[in-house]
């Protein structure tokens, strides 16, 4: 399991914590985390794409399915190619997705999207490159920098968990807007995406 440096990671409690209250709160309540990065960039997308608007349960099930169809081998560009539409719809894939999951397959094979040289990019050029896939929009993307690259200082208000967390943590009356979270996140910059983490696991705490 590969994980955010735990160094980088103090570093990032450490600002949190002295930059705001509210989210000194937060990281006494939630306790230590570590940044866990997934394994293989063509699957994290795919079952990124997979995930869009049903359940995880329902989402890791349909991974489930097509990791065995493909099994012994990774799920690859090329392993995916090999299931046909009628294939991929008995695994429970949606036609709309089916054609996401082409159009991921396509870009990857014929180098229009280069995952092998995402790490070397800024956030903003791994989002560019990301957004040309049919399925794959800003938030996805801001998923796949988080979680697959480790990147630190990424803000997601487009995420309803993050909106609810902060309406929540901060005692708003309404969920506020896009533009009222990227102004309350300035402050933890440059380790959003850790503030990020813990408004999410500070949500789970409530259940």
């Amino acid at each position: 399991m590969k994980t955010v440096p735990a160094r980088d990671m103090r570093r990032a409690v450490r600002h949190l914590r002295g930059a705001d209250p509210v989210m000194q709160d937060v990281i006494g309540r939630v306790g230590k985390i570590e940044m866990v990065l997934r394994r293989g960039r063509f699957l994290t997308l795919v079952r990124s794409i997979i995930g869009q608007q049903i359940s995880t349960s329902a989402a890791r099930a349909i991974n489930e399915r097509i990791r065995r169809a493909v099994s012994p081998r990774w799920i690859t560009p090329e392993s995916l190619g090999e299931i046909d539409d009628a294939g991929l719809r008995s695994l429970g894939v949606s036609p709309q997705k089916i054609g996401y999951l082409r159009d991921l397959a396509e870009a990857v094979t014929s180098r229009r999207v280069r995952l092998d040289r995402l790490h070397r990019l800024d956030d903003e050029a791994v989002i560019e490159e990301l957004v040309q896939v049919r399925g794959i929009g800003r938030w996805t993307a801001q998923m796949f920098l988080i979680f697959c690259l480790g990147r630190l200082d990424v803000f997601a208000p487009l995420d309803l968990g993050i909106r609810a967390g902060i309406q929540r943590e901060y005692r708003l009356g309404q969920m506020p807007d896009v533009a009222a979270c990227e102004q309350m996140a300035q402050a933890w910059a440059p380790f959003r995406s850790v503030a990020c983490l813990y408004l999410w696991r500070s949500g789970d705490l409530e259940l």
